[in-house]
This record gives structure tokens, sequence and C-alpha cells, in this order.
């Protein structure tokens, strides 16, 4: 398997076989070696939305993310005790996926390629297939399209698209991971995948064109630094115009560093990273007015297993960061950066039938900037909660269960939260 999709199997807390997460369908071709690897999942769930107070900016409940008030797919606006049900058939978190990975050993240096799709299954167009407008969010992603080069004496660089340097282990070790979390059968109306944590817990670490170095592993100890496309950072503004920014006068630099380590009967990992951005936008609310400002945000997190159990703990904090998506939210429109931190705590146990049980807990924050902000229905915290059930059925396919409740609260104390239920089946290849 691509090294992304065996951090995903291997990170998020599935009781998979170590050859589970090796296999792929690896061809010999000439001086190439090809790897075809992927995984199908499919997940039923229902989701109750209730929205008892009025609306808010930027957060989300059932899936249904909201910006300039608009709760979920079907209302820009809830009052009252405003409660809705509704059921999905849906990816997950993570997509289903078929990648080809080419490596090979040339002038002494380690080459490789990968390409790769993603298709989903939630389309409910009139057509079911992505042909109808109705069906415009239903189409295959493409997360991955890069090359890297290098050798073990000195390192390797990579350049393309790829998951993002910052926060990328924490969507990595993310039990929902290889489930629904939030948003599921809301995110069943043609979105691609759910949001699991994301939004309440950590940032997405996104897929960034990127150049980026990391170095070769000294006893457990590795790092990456990036360069990253400057225009992926989105703002309020720029999502809703469609566009990601204007004019940016630098990349953008991401960087993180972790620590593996094994001793007797306990493993576990130690990472630290961070972004930094230059986001320039024309501001929301008047029209030809251009903000520009610099965001910052940082990260440290800790995974450990010993006897079955498992525990991770993750915090970030950020200026003009924003909240759920990098720069979402992080400025108003008055150009004033927003703080923002948040995290998550995640426990887990494998049973003698090695199913795996979690829990996990996380929230996102967003601070009012001005006196403005604090009465507005500006979004003050995304919260959720998850309890999962994880069975390795066979070393390739495992089945799927979670519990999750999610809330948004505002600054002027509105507020909306939903329950998921989901079950299904994911299989790796």
């Amino acid at each position: 398997m691509n090294k992304n999709i065996k951090l995903a199997v291997a990170g998020a807390v599935l009781a998979l076989s170590a050859s589970a997460a090796n296999a792929g369908i690896i061809i010999p071709a000439g001086e190439w070696t090809i790897d075809i690897n992927g995984n199908v999942n499919g997940f039923m769930s229902t989701t109750r939305a209730k929205t008892p107070t009025g609306t808010y900016d930027g957060g989300f409940v059932a899936g249904g993310r909201a910006y300039e008030g608009q709760l979920d797919s079907e209302s820009g606006t809830a009052s009252g005790d405003n409660a809705r049900r509704q059921l999905g058939l849906t990816t997950g978190l993570l997509p289903a996926w078929i990648g080809f990975t080419g490596k090979t050993r040339q002038n002494d240096l380690d080459v490789e390629f990968t390409i790769s799709l993603q298709p989903q299954i939630s389309d409910n167009g009139i057509t079911g297939d992505g042909a109808t407008a109705h069906s415009s969010t239903s189409q295959f992603l493409n997360r991955q399209t890069y090359l890297s080069f290098g050798d073990k004496s000195w390192g390797s660089i990579k350049i393309g698209k790829d998951l993002g340097i910052f926060a990328s282990d924490a969507i990595l070790n993310d039990m929902t991971l290889l489930g629904v979390g939030s948003g599921g059968s809301i995110s069943g109306s043609g979105d691609n995948t759910t949001l699991g944590r994301i939004g309440t817990g950590y940032i997405y670490a996104a897929w960034k064109g990127q150049v980026a170095y990391t170095t070769p592993n000294f006893n457990g100890f590795q790092a990456t630094i990036g360069l990253t496309n400057p225009n992926q950072i989105g703002t309020e503004q720029t999502l809703a115009a469609g566009t990601n920014g204007l004019n940016q006068d630098r990349y953008g630099f991401e960087g993180k560093a972790s620590y593996s380590f094994a001793a007797n009967d306990v493993t576990g990992k130690i990472w630290a990273s961070g972004a930094t951005y230059d986001v320039t936008t024309t501001a929301y609310t008047t029209a030809g007015t251009v903000t520009t400002n610099t965001a910052t945000v940082a990260d440290v997190g800790v995974n450990l297993n010993a006897a079955g159990f498992g525990l991770t703990g993750y915090y970030y904090n950020g200026k003009g960061a924003g909240t759920t998506f990098l720069g979402l939210l992080g400025v108003n429109d008055a150009g004033l950066k927003r703080d923002s931190d948040g995290g998550y705590v995640q426990l887990t146990y494998v049973l003698p039938t090695k199913t795996k049980l979690g829990a996990s807990y996380g929230e996102s924050n967003l601070d009012a900037a001005d006196a403005t902000d604090a009465a507005s229905n500006l979004v003050r915290q995304n919260q959720s909660y998850t309890l999962g059930a994880y069975h390795p059925l066979t070393k390739h396919l495992n089945l799927v269960a979670e519990y999750t409740n999610t809330e948004a609260k505002a600054h002027n104390a509105n507020r909306a939260e939903s329950n998921t239920y989901s079950a299904g089946a994911i299989l790796f290849f």
C-alpha cells in the first residue's frame, strides 16, 4: 500500500494484522514494482438533528457545515424546537479509494510515483450516477498525485499533491477515520465523505500541492518540512465566493517532527507540527476591500499502546487559523484575527475477540476578536463525542458501528445538536 493508506490502517485504531496493513496487489513490471491498493466502504446511518435556538455562523451539526447561518442541507435558518431525522447510505470519513503506486531503484535513488482516485456511494441524484445537476457534489476526488525520490541515507523529496503536513497525525490517529463520526446521513445527500472528528478536535490537514523534504529515520525521530500551495488556505469569504484568495506573495510553510518508540510492551509516538500562511482576500461584506493577515497554528500529540489499551491525546492553538478548515473564520470583517484552539482525547481497548472498543471526545473553539463578534451568532465551539466498535471479520474486512453526539454553540448562546448512529463495513486491499 502507499504510505498514507498504510498510516491510515495502522493509525486509525482498528485491530488489523500487519499483513493487512501492508497488503496490496503487487505486480512486477520490468524495472518497476506496481502496487494497486485502496478500500471500499459503506455505512447505513441515521441522524436526528435538533436546533432549539436561532441561526449560527460557522458551526455545523450532523455534517451540515454552516456558513452564514446555514445549519444543514435543507434550511438556512432554524428557530424553535426544530428537530429532524434523516437516513443515509454513505461512505465514511475515509472515502472509497483506488491508488496506483510505482517504485523503482535507479542511480542510487529510490524513485516513486502515486496517483489515486476516491469515488463514493452516497449519490442521491435522480440518476444515481452524478449525471444530473442535483448530483454535482457526487464526483471522483483526486487526493494524491505526486512523485518522490531519495535514499535512506539522506531522506526524500516529494513533489505533488498529498496529505497536508500540519495536523496530519491528528486525523491519522482518529478512530473515526475508518468509520463515520459526525455527519453520517446528512452527508449522504451528496457529500463525498463524512466529517469524522474534523472540526471537533482538529483542523483538517487537507490534500495540498507541496514540495516537501523528509529526513531519514534517526532511531525513531523523523521530521518533514514543506512549501505548500498558498491558495489552499480557506476563509469564510473565499469559501462563499468559490475562490481561494488573491495575489498571494509567498508559499505556505508547514512542518512536523515525531518520535516513535517501543519499550518492553509499550509502543508510542509523540509529534508536533505547525503551519503559517499569508492570507490575502477580498472582504466578504465590503466588495473590493482587500484584507491581509498571517495565519499561524501549531499542535502537539501523543499516542500510547500497551496491553490492548490505546490512548491518544491531541491539542492545537492558532491565530487567524480559524476552525474546521485552515483559515475558515480566521478573521472578521474588520480584518482582526481570531484565536482558536481545540483537541481530543481517545481511549481504545482490544477485546480477546479482537474487537476494538473506543471512546473519544473533542472540541474546537473559536474566540471573538472584538465586541461585535462576542455579541454575534459566530460559532464559539463545535464539540462531539463518539463511541465505536471495530471488528476485523477477516484480515482485510472490518465491521464498524458508531454513535456520535455533536453540538455547536454560538457566542450569543444559539446552539444546535445532533445524534448519529451508523453501522457498516470497510475492506482494504
